[in-house]
């Protein structure tokens, strides 16, 4: 129970289908904030008083249950240590893997409950032999499948997402609305929600110490410099502040951050569209395809964003030097500023096959 709109409705959702069920809130923030601002923030008072009216409403037993610690450490230090690196991670695919269906559900199912059942617009089915699967909701603008997509087989078994077949997020509100719930008309959460002001760049600056450093050219031509590498991001235009002008005049982007020498790489924007892929952490949410286990190439459509388009693709499996297994993905129609750090998430159909943290990709083009 997050205290949103979303969770609320699917708890009555839960109750109405004759479920047995308690309301949980997770205390993620030793310090949390008296109030949100706007749509920003989340772990404030006002987001657990409001979960706690929620469960009075339904007339289910409310409980907060503090992972303050384990938050910090595996999701906001693991942020401050990817950007650290260069990298550019997705800190709610880590809240997901390591919080709400990790942490959270190993507790649940200690205490003797079934499932943990949140508001995620996403669905799990089960194949012809009762193999559970991740697919997409029927709101493909509200789909949540690809912050899910670290799931494995054994936690979709005990996952519920009562609103995979809400049409639209309005009808959830219109459902609140009808079922008395006060939370209606409350503003989505986005952005990162520790981050409460959205400000990413200022926040990193408090936590990672920026070293002055080169900007340079694909050639390794010096033509600018930075005051730390780790507040810049691949696919970046705005603030590069270059000495040297391209030779064409046209605009430079960052193309890639080197943390160990703390240099930042600025070209022409045709070499932000990548190719390929190369994924480290792969796993699969539920049994893994055919394909996977033979390392035979198979059809796929990948996505980097959590509300980016997925593009098609041809994907296989290999391993790398050290034996550990790599996922490959060359993709059909490139995908812009792909970043070291990001999750690309692997469909057929509306079904997630599985994901992995993006630790290379590549470009084809040339420059003239």
């Amino acid at each position: 129970m997050s205290g949103g709109v979303d969770s609320a409705v699917a708890a009555a959702r839960a109750v109405e289908a004759g479920h047995e069920v308690v309301g949980v809130h997770l205390a993620l923030s030793r310090m949390p904030g008296t109030l949100r601002t706007g749509s920003r923030g989340c772990c404030t008072i006002e987001d657990s008083t409001d979960a706690w009216k929620a469960c009075e409403k339904l007339g289910i037993p409310y409980y907060v249950w503090d992972f303050s610690e384990r938050f910090k450490e595996d999701v906001v230090d693991d942020f401050i240590a990817e950007y650290a690196a260069g990298r550019t991670p997705n800190p709610c695919m880590r809240c997901n893997e390591r919080i709400k269906f990790a942490a959270l559900l190993e507790k649940a199912l200690a205490l003797g409950f079934d499932a943990v059942c949140t508001g995620h617009y996403a669905r799990v089915d089960q194949d012809a032999d009762g193999n559970y699967e991740l697919h997409r909701a029927n709101d493909w603008a509200k789909d949540q499948s690809y912050v899910l997509g670290v799931l494995t087989h054994e936690q979709l078994k005990h996952s519920m997402f009562p609103l995979a077949d809400a049409q639209t997020k309005a009808e959830v509100r219109a459902e609140a609305e009808r079922r008395g719930l006060s939370v209606a008309k409350k503003p989505d959460s986005h952005d990162i929600c520790f981050i409460s002001d959205g400000d990413t760049r200022g926040w990193l600056a408090e936590k990672i110490e920026m070293t002055p450093g080169e900007i340079v050219d694909q050639s390794g031509a010096k033509v600018g410099t930075h005051e730390g590498a780790n507040a810049f991001t691949v696919g970046q235009r705005r603030g590069l502040k270059l000495g040297t002008p391209a030779a064409d005049g046209k605009p430079r982007f960052v193309l890639e951050i080197r943390p160990k020498e703390n240099t930042v790489v600025v070209g022409p924007e045709q070499l932000l569209a990548m190719d390929e892929i190369r994924g480290i952490k792969v796993s699969w949410a539920g049994e893994p395809i055919a394909e996977v286990h033979s390392g035979a190439e198979f059809d796929c459509m990948a996505q980097v964003r959590a509300h980016g388009d997925p593009v098609p693709a041809r994907a296989h499996m290999i391993t790398d030097d050290e034996g550990a297994p790599l996922l490959v993905v060359n993709l059909i129609d490139p995908l812009r500023g792909v970043a070291p750090g990001q999750t690309v998430v692997l469909y057929q159909g509306t079904r997630v096959l599985g994901q992995a943290t993006i630790d290379a990709a590549r470009s084809l083009a040339s420059v003239d």
